[in-house]
C-alpha cells in the first residue's frame, strides 16, 4: 500500500475515534459521582507505580526539584487522571500531570470530576493527539496509558512516541485488550463490518443492539462471561467493546514484541500470579518443563491455560534502567494494599491458607505458618528486621526469612502486599 494510502486511512481512522468518543464519551461519569467515590484500578494504582516502575522508592524524592512529572495519555473521561492527582495529593507527594485526549467531550467530563475535588492546581488539559504532543510536554517520570495505544492506527508507533518522552529513569503503565479472553468480541465487530461498515453514531449503535440481540445462545460473544461492558456500561460501553472501528488486542508474545520494539523493558503484569502457570496446575509431571523456562514463555503459557485474562495490564520502564521491583531485605518495609491486613491475619490464622478470586476463578495458597504473626505485625512502618525482633521467643533467622520469602510471594502475586524501601540517609 502506498504510503500516502496508509496516512489516509491513518487519519480517517483517528477522526472515527474522536467522533465516537465525542458522540459516547468512555466510560460515563458523572462529575458529581466525585463526592462519594473515587474510581480506582490498574494501571495508575500509587503503590503499583512506585512498586513496579520506582523500585519501592519514593519517586519524588529522585528528582532534583523534588516533583514528578506524570502523563495521563488518552485520558478519555478522567479515571486514571482523577485517581493519580488525588492519590498524590493524598501522600502530600509533589505532582505536576499533563492530560492529553482526542476528545473535547471527554475533556469536559474529566476537567468537571478534577474540578470537583478541587484538585485542577496542577493539571494541565490538553486536546490533541499524545503521539504528537506527549515530547512536547515532557518529559515525564510516569506515563499511564489505559486502553488506547490498542486503538491507534499505529500502535507501535504511539508506544516509541510515549518511550521518547520518557525520562530514562521513569517507567509507564499501559493497558491494551487481551485476545483469548475477548472472545466474540471481534466476531461480532466483523459482523458490523459486514452488515454496515459505513454507519456511525446512534445509526451504528441501534444497528449493534439489535445484532447482539438476535444472536444465538450459541454464539462466542454471549457465550463469553468475562466481557461485560455492553451488558452493564451503558450506550457508551456497549459502543466501544462491540463497535470500535479501530481495535485490535494482544497476545503475551505480542506485547513482549511490542515493548521491546519501543525499546522498553516489561517489569511485570498485573496482578502477576495470572501469568503463572502453578496457578491454573499444580501437576509437577506437566509443569516440570515450564518452571525452567524464561518469564515470558511461562505467561505465555500461562495465558493459554487460564482463557480469562481479557486485558494485559502492565508497567515498563526504558530498556537500560536497572529498577528492579524490591525483594525481601531486612530494612524493606511491607505494607498491605487493597485488603485489611488484621482481617487477613485473623482469616490465615483460623484456615491456614488465602482464597484469591479474579475473573470467574479461585486460587486457594497454603501460608506458611508463621503468616498470622508477621502479618499480625505488618504496619506500614516496620522493616521486616523491626518485625523479626518483635517475636518472642524469636525462630531461627533463616527459618523467619524462608516463611516471610514465601507469605510474601503470594501476597505479591495477588497485589495484595508491596514492599518499600527506606529514604537513603
Amino acid at each position: 500500500m502506498p504510503d500516502n494510502k496508509k496516512s489516509a486511512d491513518a487519519v480517517q481512522s483517528s477522526e472515527k475515534t474522536r467522533d465516537q468518543y465525542e458522540t459516547y464519551p468512555y466510560p460515563a461519569r458523572n462529575p458529581e459521582d466525585e463526592d462519594k467515590r473515587l474510581v480506582t484500578g490498574s494501571p495508575g494504582n500509587w503503590d503499583e507505580v512506585v512498586h513496579f516502575v520506582f523500585g519501592g522508592r519514593d519517586p519524588s524524592a529522585q528528582t532534583k526539584s523534588g516533583k514528578i512529572k506524570i502523563l495521563v495519555a488518552g485520558g478519555g473521561t478522567g479515571d486514571a487522571l482523577v485517581m493519580l492527582a488525588q492519590q498524590a495529593r493524598d501522600r502530600k507527594a509533589k505532582a505536576d500531570i499533563v492530560y492529553i485526549d482526542l476528545s473535547e467531550s471527554s475533556r469536559e467530563i474529566a476537567e468537571a470530576r478534577i474540578k470537583r475535588r478541587n484538585l485542577e492546581k496542577n493539571v494541565t488539559f490538553v486536546t490533541g493527539s499524545f503521539v504528537d504532543l506527549a515530547s512536547e510536554y515532557g518529559p515525564f517520570d510516569y506515563i499511564d496509558c489505559c486502553g488506547v495505544l490498542h486503538h491507534l492506527p499505529d500502535p507501535d508507533a504511539g508506544l516509541r512516541a510515549l518511550s521518547d518522552a520518557l525520562k530514562p529513569n521513569g517507567g509507564m503503565g499501559l493497558m491494551v485488550y487481551g485476545e483469548l479472553g475477548r472472545q466474540g468480541v471481534y466476531h461480532m465487530q466483523e459482523m458490523m463490518e459486514r452488515l454496515n461498515a459505513e454507519a456511525g453514531g446512534a445509526r451504528r449503535l441501534n444497528f449493534g443492539k439489535a445484532l447482539f440481540n438476535s444472536l444465538p445462545g450459541t454464539n462466542w460473544l454471549k457465550r463469553n462471561p468475562f466481557v461485560g461492558d455492553h451488558i452493564h456500561g451503558g450506550d457508551a460501553g456497549f459502543y466501544d467493546l462491540l463497535l470500535h472501528q479501530q481495535d485490535r488486542a494482544y497476545r503475551v508474545d505480542e506485547v513482549f514484541d511490542f515493548v521491546e520494539k519501543a525499546g522498553l523493558r516489561l517489569q511485570s503484569f498485573i496482578e502477576p500470579m495470572r501469568y503463572d502457570p502453578t496457578t491454573y496446575c499444580s501437576r509437577h509431571d506437566v509443569l516440570e518443563k515450564a518452571v525452567h523456562v524464561p518469564f515470558r514463555e511461562r505467561a505465555a503459557l500461562a495465558e493459554l491455560m487460564a482463557g480469562n485474562i481479557t486485558k494485559h495490564i502492565f508497567y515498563v520502564v526504558k530498556a537500560k534502567n536497572k529498577t528492579k521491583p524490591p525483594v525481601p531485605a531486612e530494612d524493606a518495609i511491607p505494607f498491605f494494599t487493597r485488603v485489611d491486613g488484621a482481617a487477613l491475619a485473623r482469616s490465615v490464622a483460623k484456615s491456614g491458607n488465602i482464597k484469591i478470586t479474579f475473573t470467574g476463578l479461585s486460587v486457594t495458597r497454603t501460608m506458611p505458618a508463621a503468616s498470622p504473626a508477621i502479618l499480625s505485625r505488618i504496619d506500614g512502618k516496620r522493616s521486616i528486621r523491626e518485625i523479626y525482633e518483635m517475636f518472642d521467643p524469636k525462630p531461627e533467622k533463616f527459618e523467619f526469612n524462608a516463611q516471610f520469602a514465601v507469605m510474601y510471594s503470594v501476597l505479591n502475586a495477588a497485589n495484595l502486599m508491596y514492599l518499600r524501601q527506606p529514604a537513603k540517609k
